[in-house]
């Protein structure tokens, strides 16, 4: 299935153009929670497999492509004991796959969810997980800059707030900020490093009378944090520099019509600007993985149709995996 053509807000500015958006993958039900990296020459796109937006069945499927035209699926990563949820693929400092997600355990547990990562050396095989950070804190995203990884985990239980991890090694993750914020019901994160090493973290909120997303900054060591309301709500955070420094950032947005949206994030400012919304528009849908690769901006993401309001007959229809490459002229 594909699905090529402009939208109103690529016609608006003629610099944005959508090549191409096409199902990837829609084996499971509910296919959803993606991410993308490009490692060793080929295409690795991760997801979540199961029978419901949330069911205690949910697996991390790795699916991989020479041309990210044609894909077969590389690994399954699966468990008895919990509820795999949102994967995240980065390559490590030692140049290995690097998979993060979390664990929602199945209970009776003595913790509601834990963090999990697994390494590979070609996307394949995989090492057993290794249980990182605190219980009950959900790292989201993890990011590698000069030989450390950083990563936001938020709590799940009590009062929601972030807290910031790094990591020389990608197993143990050792506190940074213990609360970084805690305004709002934060949850979801992505990190990036400017050239200078300027931290920028786009941050999700969720609470009923403070959602709009939040923008925070830092110099190095990242221990003192300044942050901005974005004025808009963001589901399922992403965030990519461009070679020539412009700033996209990437989620649902939920007024009008909920869709995965691209954006310019101008920090300076403390705004997102909507330049393309991806198709197909569905109620559930998001969670992008961004890539700048050979002059195109390639976006991994999901979606699905549903009833807009959650009345006991409420009901999500099933979700597929997209991938979309816009040029920007």
């Amino acid at each position: 299935m594909s699905i090529c053509g402009e939208t109103a807000s690529v016609r608006e500015n003629a610099k944005v153009e959508l090549l191409e958006a096409k199902k990837i993958w829609d084996k499971s039900p509910h296919n959803a929670f993606t991410d993308l990296v490009r490692f060793k020459g080929n295409w690795y796109c991760t997801f979540r497999e199961a029978k419901a937006h949330v069911s205690p069945d949910g697996a991390l499927r790795v699916i991989t492509s020479k041309d990210g035209g044609n894909w077969t699926s590389a690994a399954l990563i699966t468990s008895k004991t919990a509820d795999l949820r949102d994967p995240k693929l980065t390559v490590t400092s030692d140049n290995r796959l690097m998979l993060c997600g979390g664990a929602a355990l199945h209970q009776p547990a003595d913790a509601r969810h834990r963090s999990m990562v697994w390494f590979s050396d070609d996307g394949s095989k995989w090492s057993k997980g290794i249980k990182v950070g605190d219980k009950n804190m959900w790292l989201w995203r993890v990011t590698w800059h000069k030989g450390t990884a950083y990563g936001i985990g938020y709590s799940t239980v009590g009062k929601r707030f972030i807290r910031l991890y790094k990591s020389r090694n990608g197993r143990q993750f050792d506190t940074l900020v213990d609360n970084l914020f805690d305004e709002g019901s934060p949850s979801e994160t992505s990190i990036i490093f400017l050239a200078d090493d300027t931290a920028l973290c786009l941050l999700r909120r969720d609470a009923s009378d403070s959602n709009t997303a939040q923008l925070g900054i830092a110099k190095s060591p990242y221990k003192k944090w300044k942050w901005k309301d974005l004025g808009e709500r963001l589901g399922g955070p992403h965030l990519l520099q461009l070679p020539d420094g412009k700033l996209v950032a990437a989620g649902r947005l939920y007024d009008k019509t909920r869709r995965t949206a691209l954006c310019w994030l101008d920090p300076e400012a403390g705004t997102l600007e909507e330049f393309l919304a991806l198709p197909p528009v569905g109620y559930d849908t998001s969670y992008p993985g961004l890539v700048w690769h050979d002059g195109v901006l390639w976006v991994s993401y999901y979606s699905g149709l549903g009833n807009k309001d959650k009345s006991p007959g409420f009901r999500i229809e099933r979700t597929s995996v997209y991938l979309a490459k816009v040029k920007l002229h």
